[in-house]
């Protein structure tokens, strides 16, 4: 027979067990290349700034969420989309760093949420290699992976978990036409 007690700790190692498998999924699935959805969205519709086709949320679809990205390598495979960080641009507000606008002109990405690691990158450089060049971009915002489809993410859905969402000089600096649409890339920290 079960007492209380036992029934306690029963149920307290359940929870902890619980615990610690969703957040091992997390690093494990990580470690181990794979990044699984953490949830999914539905869409809602709203006014999406087009600009550089630019994704739109379709109401009632299901967008999958990632808290996670694939891990990181000394040349990490990602996508590079491109994304104005102007005022009024597809970009949405002001960069998530330092609350500010940036021009197109300027070097300048949003990583998606694993790889922008809660702010960690803020303001750094990473190296982006593409069409036999390289250049250096600073990290100014999150292409976040888990929110969207509201005004804050211009009613665009979640990012995917291996964006680069890079800023037209830096498509210009790596000899790639904007127009491309989405781009395979490495890119590592500087």
């Amino acid at each position: 027979m079960v007492n209380s007690h036992q029934l306690a700790s029963l149920f307290l190692l359940v929870i902890a067990f619980a615990s610690l498998n969703l957040c091992s999924c997390f690093h494990y699935s990580s470690l181990l290349g794979e990044c699984s959805p953490s949830g999914y969205l539905r869409g809602k519709a709203g006014h999406c700034n087009k600009e550089h086709d630019s994704d739109c949320c379709k109401p009632g679809k299901m967008y999958p969420q990632y808290r996670c990205s694939p891990p990181l390598t000394g040349d990490t495979r990602a996508t590079m989309t491109i994304n104005s960080f102007a005022k009024g641009g597809d970009g949405g507000g002001p960069s998530e760093c330092d609350n500010k606008y940036h021009s197109d002109d300027e070097l300048v990405v949003a990583l998606s949420t694993g790889w922008y690691s809660h702010g960690s990158r803020c303001l750094k450089n990473v190296r982006i290699h593409a069409n036999g060049n390289s250049v250096l971009a600073k990290v100014v915002d999150e292409c976040d992976s888990v929110n969207g489809c509201d005004t804050d993410h211009d009613f665009q859905p979640p990012c995917p978990n291996n964006v680069v969402d890079a800023s037209p000089a830096v498509w210009k600096a790596l000899g790639i036409p904007g127009s491309v649409g989405d781009y395979d890339i490495t890119w590592s920290d500087e």
